[in-house]
């Protein structure tokens, strides 16, 4: 598998020259099979694969804006904590979050409905085009019965 993907954006990706510039490949949406509502933590203009009907960026502040219908949630990894506690208190999305042994993880894992681990080799999108991994393992989490049931029937692994 090339580390290009094969991909038209449409659009430009913008690098902001942090370690929170990669996104979630295609193959995850397409495996989730669903139209999210909203994408919580998008780049300017969203992400092309996104299946969202609405994205929020930077200028949009995520944290601060309302979040209604199905969420998708990649937050910066550099500081999930406002993002994890902000899904649980909405109780209706994914987030696509690192394993980490700190206090937002534990609850997350309290409180979600649904556990997925990612297998270790997954390679995200830079805003290149290239695609790395990450040093870390990433886990996706579902909040409420439906998006469970999303987890299941994605093939992408067992759900706990």
């Amino acid at each position: 598998m090339s580390d290009q993907l094969d991909m038209d954006f449409g659009h430009e990706l913008i690098d902001h020259g942090t370690s929170d510039d990669y996104y979630t490949p295609p193959f995850i949406f397409e495996a989730l099979g669903v139209q999210f509502d909203l994408d919580v933590s998008a780049p300017p203009g969203g992400v092309p694969w996104v299946p969202a009907t609405r994205s929020l960026s930077i200028i949009d502040d995520g944290l601060t804006t309302d979040w209604l219908g199905r969420v998708w949630c990649n937050p910066p990894y550099s500081n999930v904590t406002p993002w994890a506690k902000k899904l649980i208190l909405h109780n209706n999305g994914i987030a696509l979050v690192q394993m980490a042994k700190s206090a937002w993880f534990n609850l997350v894992w309290e409180k979600a409905s649904g556990a997925l681990v990612l297998p270790p080799n997954i390679k995200f999108v830079k805003s290149d085009g290239t695609s790395a991994p990450i040093f870390m393992p990433v886990i996706l989490f579902s909040f409420n019965d439906d998006n469970r049931n999303v987890l299941i029937n994605s093939g992408l692994g067992s759900v706990r």
